[in-house]
């Protein structure tokens, strides 16, 4: 919002509004209010400002005029443009005796040119002086886009007839001046595949603590969606990691997949078991809870390999805190998981994931796999839960923000 304020000065002697009571007056032979830390006020001296020259206070209101403000005086065609003066907190009269200045400053050099617009200026600063005399009266407007300028009432809080602010809608040229308005858009940049890049930032190895870096990357895996892989590998201590995050969200429905192994070959597979996926080989009577492993990327016969891994190796099931019968049954569902992998066994092969995050290659693409066997449920309400949607809102949530009085 911008702003312009009017002011009409009158002669000497005219008559004005009459001022607010004044305020208590000081202690006979003080000039200054007594300062006591019991005045609450504690308000600042007041002192009656006389100008010398007409001994009237007709041209001592206070102005602030900032950079983008216009200073027009109708009367004598007079106009100072916006950004050709710095700001200044002033009164009418000094506003007037800093264009007089401004006039007067090469004066001297355009006689000494003879030029012929040195005469009309002088002719012009005598019409300025003569303002200040106020023999007649005129009006100063002060246009201000910024809407930060200022004229003095010295009638507050009581109106000022003489005083007219107007406020006004800034036009996009104003806007523009301003530094408001946007400039034209420039040709939209194309945006950046990163797809074809692989991203790397600063991390620490979560073995050593070592620095290192992981190296990160958006994959779109056929027939289902992006994920991002990321893998850290350490040259202090040689640690590796990976991690793969789904690029989307939470799907409307579970997934549960369920390959039948028969044929070597199937361990060729692409995986990609998310963070919320469930693992279940009913052959081996065994499960992978939700989030154990974390997220992979990889192939079925390298998931059923970490399988192996995580539970021939557990520290809870090796040296002298394990059990011989325990052993014995970890040694048997080792066996019978490497025969799996060879391709010697048949079974059965389940991912649950109650995102629907999870993906197995289908071979036989875009064609259905006879082996493989994909289901889309609704998710129960204990579902739900583990993935934190009971609480999350994601229509009408606006109606809950209303501001709280």
């Amino acid at each position: 919002m911008a702003a312009s304020g009017a002011v009409e000065t009158a002669p000497p002697g005219a008559t004005t509004a009459s001022s607010p009571d004044p305020a208590p007056s000081l202690a006979a032979g003080h000039l200054f209010r007594p300062i006591s830390a019991e005045d609450e006020e504690q308000q600042p001296t007041e002192i009656e400002s006389l100008c010398m020259n007409c001994y009237n206070n007709d041209m001592n209101r206070e102005v602030v005029k900032t950079d983008s403000a216009t200073t027009r005086i109708p009367e004598l065609d007079f106009e100072i443009p916006a950004f050709s003066q710095k700001g200044a907190l002033t009164t009418v009269e000094g506003l007037i005796n800093r264009a007089i200045f401004g006039l007067e400053q090469d004066q001297p050099t355009r006689r000494a040119n003879k030029d012929a617009t040195a005469e009309r200026i002088d002719e012009f600063i005598v019409k300025l002086k003569e303002l200040k005399q106020v023999a007649t009266p005129f009006t100063l407007i002060i246009d201000d886009p910024a809407g930060n300028s200022f004229v003095e009432n010295p009638h507050a809080p009581q109106k000022d007839d003489a005083l007219v602010i107007t406020h006004y809608n800034r036009t996009l040229l104003q806007e523009e001046m301003l530094g408001l308005q946007a400039e034209a858009p420039a040709e939209k940049p194309q945006e950046e595949d990163l797809r074809n890049e692989v991203l790397q930032f600063n991390t620490n190895c979560p073995e050593c603590n070592a620095p290192a870096q992981t190296n990160m990357k958006l994959v779109q895996i056929p027939h289902f969606k992006e994920v991002i892989i990321m893998a850290t590998n350490c040259e202090n201590c040689g640690h590796r990691t990976n991690e793969v995050k789904s690029g989307g969200a939470v799907e409307p429905l579970g997934t549960r997949i369920t390959l039948h192994i028969t044929d070597p070959s199937d361990m060729t597979r692409d995986l990609l078991k998310s963070e919320t996926c469930s693992v279940e080989i009913p052959e081996l009577e065994f499960e992978l809870g939700m989030a154990v492993l974390g997220g992979k990327f990889t192939t079925l016969e390298g998931l059923l390999k970490d399988v192996r891994e995580l539970v021939t190796k557990n520290p809870f099931t090796l040296g002298d805190s394990s059990n011989p019968g325990q052993t014995e049954k970890l040694q048997e569902f080792s066996q019978k998981l490497d025969q799996i992998i060879e391709g010697n066994v048949k079974a059965h092969f389940i991912m649950d994931d109650p995102a629907g995050n999870s993906y197995l290659q289908n071979v036989y693409a875009p064609e259905d796999d006879p082996e493989m066997k994909v289901e889309r449920y609704k998710r129960t309400f204990d579902q739900n839960e583990e993935l934190g949607l009971n609480d999350m809102k994601t229509e009408g949530y606006e109606a809950g923000l209303a501001p709280q009085r």
